[in-house]
């Protein structure tokens, strides 16, 4: 908590609001710009004499139920309000979700990596746009039902999705999916699409369950992979995650550790595309789809 920084910011906030922008009549003629702290204190539902103690920096932490309502109080827009949270020393409220729309600037951006595998998946792991590449190394997920367009519902309900990758390190993979879905579950408050794909995935997969009863948590960054690819054979990949603004979106971009055969192995993917990788491998619908 920055007490300083907080009580300047509460005070330059109340003193930039006008009565009449929050419903209040202008009354006789005010000493001082803006809001009154009693008027501020009112529509926030708490005591003049808190504020007041808020604003020359000697109060104890607020709460966050404390600092919504001064966040609705003060007509604060979403960066201030994340502002006045980070200054009391709490973490800011997650903003809407974006949910299953991409928008089209992320789409350009996908299209215009031309040289690298990125794709764009949601925080629980559905598959919601790829690039060329993409669907080169993976398959396109637009063959595939859009229920089943998850990679952990994927990883724990087709054995097939495995022969894309190492056998010994199939286990890892297993409880790297299970930790970071665990994670995003509670980001997400087990909203409806949350408690419902764990449920499917429990009734599905006992090593699912086995992980899930674990509680290990670990959100995907960066890491490196081994694939198989079925016309080129195996490639290594250094991948980042990278967050949209949503925070339930992520950009992954797969690229080549340095000196790797990967390199050459790219400028072959690009040659053969998707439709060779399709027909030296099982249908479409089979491919692992990124994990």
């Amino acid at each position: 908590m920055d007490r300083e920084e907080l009580a300047d910011f509460l005070r330059r906030s109340r003193e930039r609001l006008l009565p009449g922008e929050v419903g209040l009549p202008s009354g006789p003629r005010r000493r001082t710009p803006g809001l009154r702290r009693e008027e501020v204190s009112q529509l926030a539902g708490m005591s003049a004499d808190y504020l007041m103690r808020l604003e020359q920096a000697r109060s104890p932490q607020p709460s966050t139920q404390l600092l919504a309502a001064l966040a609705r109080a003060l007509r604060l827009t979403r960066d201030e309000r994340d502002h006045l949270y980070l200054l009391a020393g709490h973490r800011p409220p997650a903003g809407p979700r974006a949910g299953g729309h991409v928008k089209p600037g992320l789409l350009y951006m996908l299209d215009r990596l031309v040289e690298t595998p990125a794709q764009l998946v949601s925080d629980l792991g559905d598959v919601l746009a790829q690039n060329a590449m993409s669907e080169a190394l993976f398959g396109c997920h637009c063959t595939i039902e859009e229920p089943d367009r998850n990679i952990p519902w994927r990883w724990f309900t087709d054995p097939f999705v495995r022969e894309s990758y190492p056998e010994e390190e199939h286990p890892a993979y297993s409880r790297m999916h299970v930790a970071d879905l665990r994670a995003a579950v509670a980001r997400r408050g087990n909203d409806v699409a949350a408690t419902e794909l764990v449920e499917r995935l429990r009734a599905a997969s006992e090593e699912f369950v086995r992980l899930w009863e674990l509680h290990e948590v670990a959100v995907r960054r960066s890491s490196r992979k081994r694939v198989r690819h079925p016309a080129i054979g195996d490639m290594e990949f250094d991948y980042e995650a990278l967050l949209a603004p949503a925070e339930d979106q992520r950009l992954l971009i797969y690229t080549p550790p340095p000196g790797s055969r990967t390199f050459e192995a790219l400028e072959l993917l690009r040659v053969v595309g998707p439709e060779t990788a399709h027909r030296s491998h099982r249908p479409a619908a089979g491919r692992p789809a990124g994990i």
